[in-house]
């Protein structure tokens, strides 16, 4: 199991060619990539465990591994870091995923399940159990996806060009829809409605804005292909890989170490001080994934920047996240057609109950009644999780950073994490009060206190209102007005999750800018 490691050790360099910003998994990415293309590479992480949201901590008792934030890595199997083994992650340096199937239950109310497998037709099969018409319109769904829509959507992901032709164009059309209208309009029963709406909010999105479109097509098709695509031994297995890939070609990475000044002189980003005092100088670049929110006034040397003002000015949290952690005696079983089911994940919430939730959200309010709801249980995949046989659990939903009543989520959160495990309780077998060893809950200031990422509770990067009033998950360039300075993480296109993309696109950015052939150390998309 990978719980607790700082990948790092050593001290901060006085001097690198690229000095990154924050340890997460897109600054380790970055970083990972522009030291393979020989760049002399430093790291400098505030916390003193390096992952950034995919860390592995003990979070309730000895022993048991939990993922403090993300759990699922679906989004990044689509990346060629991963999908190519571009950085040899996987056959160099022990990273490893476990393609699950089931890949998700969404148990019934009438004490049955809607499974999801790792197959369309066995997935289609168990929609056609609630509609044969909705299940055609499934298979009809994925398949168009694959046939031409996928290729733009890597295009979209990696920030290029969508290009022309009748799949850009109707992929372009897909996108200015919101995935509330295309699950409405595509299928009929409540049931696969809420199966579908609830796949779409895997990046904590209103589903109802314009612009989350492609959702219900993106993410359906990459739990059926990847499962619940699970790092064997833990979130943590990612930033350690990529650590050691930096560190065997030469390049640092060192926690305990938070940045709070980029140096800007004679007109060019030129180092960063930590809030310890420490100075390291960039003689090429500087890449940071620090918060976009914060990142206008670290600078030291130079006025704000504009478009760094305007990304601080343009941001705001979005959908807050909630979580429990729990040490169960046994892992859960669901209800299924062939009997009791073990899952690494379920979902629960209707389709009417999940946009109530975001409503009460926006009015400061817990809703606990019908929400979306995310439930995980690696153990179920990954015994080394837990000790002798019992498992790791986690719930997450939505709640809002401040609640409206002016309660204290100190005071809160007991009260709302009894209401979400009840709800859960309700669905499956292994979650009576004696199976819970120990529980831990979260509150989006408890999430924001977790990770200085996590600005307002947020785990996803927020999202930033457009001049036209519309909304985008992430900042859409990796350069600045600043020269030298560059800019990956959560906050940047295309948003939160682990994808991967920022990391990877913000390297393209970098190694653009100074001349090195990007098609050095990756693919053209």
């Amino acid at each position: 199991m990978v719980m607790g490691h700082n990948g790092a050790g050593g001290s901060a360099p006085e001097v690198a060619d690229v000095v990154v910003i924050g340890a997460g998994h897109n600054g380790l990415a970055c970083a990972a990539y522009l030291a393979r293309a020989g760049l002399d590479v430093a790291v400098l992480e505030a916390a003193d465990q390096l992952g950034g949201n995919t860390r592995t901590e003990e979070l309730t008792l000895p022993g048991f591994a939990h993922d403090s934030c993300s759990s699922a890595h679906v989004l990044i199997q689509s990346n060629p870091m991963i999908r190519d083994d571009e950085l040899g992650l996987l056959t160099k340096y022990g990273l490893k995923y476990l393609h699950t199937d089931p890949a998700v239950v969404l148990p019934q109310p009438d004490g049955t399940s809607l499974v999801m497998h790792r197959d369309l037709d066995g997935t289609a099969a168990e929609i056609a159990r609630f509609s044969w018409q909705d299940a055609r319109e499934f298979t009809a769904m994925v398949t168009e996806w694959g046939a031409g829509l996928a290729a733009v959507h890597g295009r979209w992901s990696s920030g290029l060009a969508l290009g022309a032709g009748a799949a850009a164009s109707r992929y372009r059309d897909l996108r200015r829809q919101s995935a509330w209208d295309v699950v409405h309009r595509r299928f009929a029963h409540p049931a696969v409605r809420s199966f579908v709406l609830w796949l779409s909010m895997a990046t904590i999105q209103d589903p109802r804005r314009p612009g989350t479109g492609v959702l219900p097509s993106s993410l359906t098709a990459g739990r059926l292909s990847f499962g619940w695509a699970t790092p064997l031994g833990g979130s943590q297995a990612l930033p350690d890989a990529l650590t050691a890939l930096i560190r065997d070609h030469g390049g640092t990475v060192v926690t305990s170490a938070g940045v709070d000044r980029i140096e800007v002189a004679r007109g060019r980003a030129r180092a960063v001080r930590t809030t310890d005092g420490r100075r390291v100088e960039a003689r090429r670049a500087i890449v940071s994934s620090a918060h976009l929110a914060n990142l206008a006034d670290m600078l030291e040397g130079a006025g704000t920047p504009g478009d760094l003002a305007d990304a601080r000015d343009r941001w705001r949290p979005g959908l807050s996240v909630f979580a429990v952690h729990a040490a169960l005696r046994r892992d859960l079983e669901y209800p299924s057609a062939g009997g009791p089911l073990r899952s690494p994940a379920a979902g629960l919430g209707t389709t009417d109950g999940m946009v109530a939730q975001i409503d009460a959200h926006h009015r400061g309010e817990a809703d606990a009644r019908d929400p979306w709801l995310l439930v995980v249980g690696q153990s179920a995949v990954d015994p080394s999780r837990a000790p002798d046989g019992q498992a790791t659990f986690k719930i997450l939903t939505i709640a809002p950073h401040a609640l409206a009543d002016g309660r204290n989520w100190a005071d809160a959160k007991e009260e709302y994490a009894d209401a979400l495990v009840e709800l859960v309780r309700r669905r499956v077998d292994g979650l009576a009060p004696d199976d819970i060893l120990a529980l831990r809950a979260e509150s989006p200031v408890d999430v924001a206190r977790h990770n200085r990422h996590n600005v307002g509770g947020s785990c996803h990067g927020g999202e930033f209102v457009t001049p036209d009033g519309g909304v985008i998950p992430g900042w859409p360039t990796y350069t600045t007005s600043v020269p030298g300075l560059f800019l990956t993480g959560a906050t940047t296109h295309p948003g939160g999750s682990v994808s991967g993309r920022p990391g990877r696109n913000a390297a393209r950015a970098v190694l653009s800018a100074l001349g090195v052939d990007p098609s050095t150390v990756m693919g053209p998309t």
